[in-house]
């Protein structure tokens, strides 16, 4: 079955191009043209990964992209109109994947959409593998009243499951498993995200800070995860 693209994007030229060259490369794509339109359809429709660009009539893709997160976990690669550090910022804050800036080739827009569905084929495939070997050995990580649960792809506080995407899970389990060391932005983005990711180290920034919002008691003084000046971060536990 191929795999479903939506295209958020209000530019009818631009739609009809991503579109084009989207089918040429096998996927099913739908297009919508107003954030409200891009809600409902994937609401609807379910695709494995959205293109959404930031300026849209009737509802801008920053909301549409806070509110998708709050339902769903399907990937979002943002399109934005200028090469403004705080859309780039804005956008990962509220939920994207990753961004592109306007005016970008084909060629590099694909081989994101690419990378990113591969990391989904990924995860989906290693749900189904252990959906379906028998019941593993029960694995966690306990740093005081902070759970990693291997086994489970859970993190709980105080015995309480906390709501984490996929990539905030891994960037903690890879934390967690380095314990004491100091990690670079980019190793971390390596070794996290994978080499064929194209956005740049601010992303795990971002990711850094909603961690600490959901495991430190302080988020503006943590102990958890630290930040080492002009190195990376150090998970203490």
């Amino acid at each position: 079955m191929s795999e479903k693209i939506l295209i958020v994007e209000d530019e009818v030229a631009l739609q009809e191009t991503l579109a084009y060259n989207l089918k040429k490369q096998g996927y099913e794509v739908e297009i919508a043209g107003t954030g409200p339109k891009g809600l409902e359809a994937a609401r609807s429709n379910h695709p494995d990964l959205i293109l959404l660009d930031i300026m849209l009539p009737g509802m801008d893709g920053f909301e549409v992209c806070r509110i998708l997160r709050q339902e769903m976990i399907t990937p979002v690669l943002m399109l934005t109109a200028r090469d403004d550090e705080i859309d780039r910022v804005v956008g990962l804050e509220v939920g994207a994947d990753d961004y592109l800036t306007k005016p970008f080739s084909m060629r590099e827009l694909v081989a994101r959409v690419k990378a990113m569905l591969r990391r989904v084929r990924l995860i989906r495939q290693e749900i189904e593998e252990t959906s379906t070997q028998a019941p593993p050995a029960i694995e966690i990580l306990k740093f005081g009243n902070l759970e990693i649960d291997i086994t489970r792809r859970e993190i709980r506080m105080d015995q309480i499951p906390l709501n984490m995407k996929p990539q905030e899970y891994e960037l903690l389990l890879y934390f967690a498993q380095h314990q004491g060391k100091v990690l670079s932005r980019e190793h971390i983005v390596e070794f996290v995200w994978g080499w064929e990711y194209m956005g740049d180290s601010r992303t795990v920034d971002v990711h850094v800070r909603w961690l600490r919002e959901k495991i430190e008691l302080d988020p503006s003084n943590p102990v958890r995860i630290v930040t080492v000046r002009s190195a990376g971060y150090r998970f203490e536990g």
